[in-house]
């Protein structure tokens, strides 16, 4: 039988990191396209960890899930981590491995595939099973220009999914979830990294962006401080948090925190206002899956008019004060 394994990152405060059950939900389809195959978890964590996760690993599909526990796994180690996600993976012998593309995740996937000799795609914004059974994996290429589809020529195939690219289940997938404790040795490793403390920064416009239910960008069209300023006056009046492009980061209106789109956040609220924003696959890609799409620009022709919900053709200097107005 096929089989598709997800690696379970655990975060700093000991919880399932979201992109997992993202990643589950995306992995079931894949799953049927492939005849069946088997959807198993793979969990290296501190010991007696795992019993807070069952439940949730029974109610997101999965078949298996295999678990190695050990005090040495009570933070993050590249090498031990590594060492041992790639000695199960050898026993698991998957066909497809997903990875969440977060610091962890990009950290240890490519240590995985260098290990196992095979191909990585990074970033995806997309997965899909194609024709001949392959798993055909989507990310923006040329600067984000393009969307390449690429496939791996060997097995297992990687890929790496940025948080919130996908959605998780509407719905609890109910499976008679099988739980596989491994043994692993990792006494002979030396590690060149010693965690000595996590000073943990809080960062308000971050925190905004991953919980808010709408967001306001503006892009270079925005023009200068003042743009911005009506950008954060009208997010105020809607009780919205604010995003950026990456040209209006660029020209200094914005911090670099709050950007939006492939080489930033990527964002799915329910309501999305696009401002001054052209529409480039740049930004696009961090916030397409938002649920609505506003979009105010003067130019007709913007890409963005292609994927929003509502547009408005016209200078946001004129606009944004007239919704402030309705809506204050």
């Amino acid at each position: 039988m096929s089989r598709i394994l997800i690696y379970a990152e655990i975060t700093r405060d000991n919880y399932l990191h979201t992109v997992v059950f993202e990643l589950a939900n995306k992995a079931q389809e894949l799953a049927q396209k492939m005849g069946g195959a088997e959807v198993i978890a793979l969990l290296i964590c501190k010991t007696g960890l795992s019993e807070n996760f069952k439940e949730a690993f029974v109610n997101s599909g999965f078949d298996k899930v295999y678990i190695a526990e050990d005090y040495r796994f009570t933070y993050y180690s590249t090498e031990l981590y590594a060492k041992t996600a790639i000695e199960m993976i050898q026993e698991i012998s998957p066909d497809i491995i997903l990875i969440g593309a977060t610091t962890q995740g990009r950290d240890i996937a490519p240590r995985i595939s260098a290990t196992l000799h095979t191909g990585l795609t990074a970033d995806c914004t997309g997965l899909d099973i194609n024709e001949q059974g392959k798993l055909a994996a989507t990310r923006p290429t040329f600067g984000g220009k393009l969307m390449a589809t690429i496939l791996c020529k060997t097995i297992p195939q990687m890929a790496t999914v940025r948080p919130k690219v996908f959605k998780p289940a509407s719905k609890n997938n109910v499976k008679n979830t099988e739980y596989i404790y491994k043994e692993v040795q990792i006494a002979d490793i030396k590690r060149k990294v010693e965690f000595v403390d996590f000073v943990k920064v809080l960062d308000s416009n971050i925190n905004e962006l991953d919980s808010a239910k709408i967001i306001i960008a503006g892009g270079k069209g925005m023009k200068n401080e003042m743009g911005f300023a009506l950008i954060r006056d009208f997010a105020k009046v809607l009780g919205a948090a604010v995003g950026a492009s990456r040209d209006a980061v660029e020209m200094g209106l914005a911090p670099q925190n709050i950007q939006i789109g492939q080489t930033g956040k990527t964002v799915t609220p329910k309501l999305y206002i696009a401002c001054g924003i052209s529409g480039a696959i740049q930004h696009t890609v961090g916030m397409s899956e938002s649920d609505k799409i506003l979009a105010i620009n003067t130019d007709p022709n913007a890409p963005i008019f292609d994927i929003c919900d509502y547009g408005i053709v016209g200078d946001a200097f004129e606009i944004i004060p007239e919704l402030i107005k309705h809506f204050n």
